[in-house]
């Protein structure tokens, strides 16, 4: 029988000899567009909803998504050692449904401190099927073209801003804030739940390849992956994890610290809530391209704090031409092409430096101590914000805080690109067919 000559059947082919780890990447992405839309972007979205309905103060709003930032830092050295113990899979299943439910509670939130509550259930849950689950497949799955991949999972993070924060915005408008909680309770456990039992595994032995698509002996039983990397342990003990812990904690402080308050600052300086929304959306939409050119960038370069100092100068312009410019349109349009190059690789310096400086042997373990660290300047920076323009009535002093964030931030990569790198020993890691995988403590001092 002739193969089918269409165009839907040369690519079900393709599909078919295509690695199996483009597939897990291609759900990761969906996942994490979805996380980031529903719980990151959409910060700016729900504050002056609760401002009117409540009467809160804007502190006292930024207050509750800086606390749950706070309880989601602490828990995620945690979840970090759960998904090199349990594998990703497992954890990412599971937080889909808890998350779903704490949306949920959000929904019928009355009280000031059923938001702080509600809002910390939420981004301990959440931080399960996020970056630390997903950023760990990405590494697992892809090692030549590691940059590549994590700069594709990247573009997830910039879908959820440019494709869910509108229709986010259109819920809210058409069935309040607390209509959108229950939707995305919905569509979180509607979506993320079957990519996860369907297409995701926690690792290449698991589909019988090797890490890149190299195929196992046919009969041959898994062979470890042997990987190179400290335990999270020795990691602690290197003055390099420190430096890029703190470089990482600025980074945040001033790239989160701006994006939860986009919307109310565009609004501030005479933008309607539409354009608001829509300037996010292009903000976050730009990354979808840039962030593709970072990954590719990422894999031809030895150092990638060479890259994110570049970021850096170009965020902290970004800051500056907002406040000499006052947000008029010229001065938004010239902020947007400096922020489309420093926000290329945000949320992807953090996985590269990881797995270049410690290896992917304890990656997660490692990844959730970090971010105990670097999620720390997210927790006070929307506050700060909301205090100075409760305060003053504008975002002036903010921006000039933002900017000078993302200038420590660059001296801070500037040490760590200064200080050598710590030697790596081989760990054998055991996978098994059930998806779970545990690196041997055989390199723990």
């Amino acid at each position: 029988m002739l193969p089918d000559a269409s165009p839907l059947g040369r690519f079900r082919r393709r599909a078919r000899r295509a690695y199996y780890g483009w597939w897990v990447l291609a759900a990761s992405v969906v996942s994490v567009a979805l996380v980031a839309g529903t719980s990151f972007w959409s910060f700016g979205l729900y504050i002056d909803p609760l401002e009117r309905e409540f009467g809160w103060s804007r502190w006292a709003v930024s207050g509750g998504f800086s606390i749950a930032l706070l309880v989601g830092s602490v828990a995620s050295p945690l979840i970090g050692r759960g998904v090199d113990r349990y594998g990703p899979r497992r954890v990412i299943l599971l937080g889909a449904v808890l998350t779903a439910g704490s949306f949920l509670l959000l929904a019928t939130t009355t009280e000031l401190w059923q938001w702080f509550v509600y809002q910390s259930i939420t981004a301990v849950f959440r931080n399960m099927m996020f970056f630390i689950p997903f950023q760990t497949l990405v590494t697992r799955w892809f090692d030549r073209r590691r940059g590549l991949a994590v700069g594709i999972l990247g573009t997830g993070f910039s879908m959820g801003g440019f494709v869910v924060v509108p229709i986010l915005q259109a819920v809210i408008n058409a069935v309040q804030w607390e209509g959108s909680f229950v939707f995305s309770a919905i569509v979180t456990v509607a979506v993320i739940a079957p990519l996860s039992l369907l297409l995701i595994r926690d690792h290449p032995a698991d589909m019988g390849l090797e890490v890149d698509g190299e195929a196992q002996p046919e009969g041959a039983p898994p062979r470890p992956a042997v990987l190179t990397g400290l335990t999270d342990r020795q990691a602690l003990r290197t003055p390099l994890f420190w430096v890029i812990a703190l470089a990482l904690m600025v980074f945040f402080f001033g790239m989160f610290g701006w994006t939860a308050h986009a919307v109310p600052y565009y609004e501030s300086v005479g933008y309607s809530k539409w354009w608001a929304a829509q300037l996010l959306a292009i903000a976050a939409g730009s990354g979808i391209i840039t962030r593709l050119v970072f990954g590719y960038v990422a894999d031809r370069i030895p150092r990638i704090e060479v890259a994110a100092m570049a970021l850096c100068g170009c965020l902290t312009l970004s800051m500056l031409v907002l406040l000499v410019t006052g947000g008029s349109v010229i001065g938004v349009v010239i902020f947007l092409g400096f922020w489309f190059v420093g926000s290329s690789g945000g949320p992807m310096i953090e996985p590269l430096l990881t797995s270049r400086t410690f290896g992917m042997a304890y990656f997660a373990s490692i990844l959730g101590a970090l971010g105990l660290v670097s999620q720390s300047g997210q927790i006070v920076s929307p506050m700060i914000a909301g205090a100075i323009f409760d305060a003053t009535g504008e975002y002036d002093w903010a921006l000039v805080m933002f900017a000078c964030s993302m200038g420590l931030s660059l001296l801070l990569y500037w040490l760590a690109w200064k200080l050598p790198r710590p030697e790596l020993p081989v760990v054998s890691v055991v996978t098994s067919a059930d998806g779970g995988g545990q690196a041997r403590r055989s390199a723990e001092a």
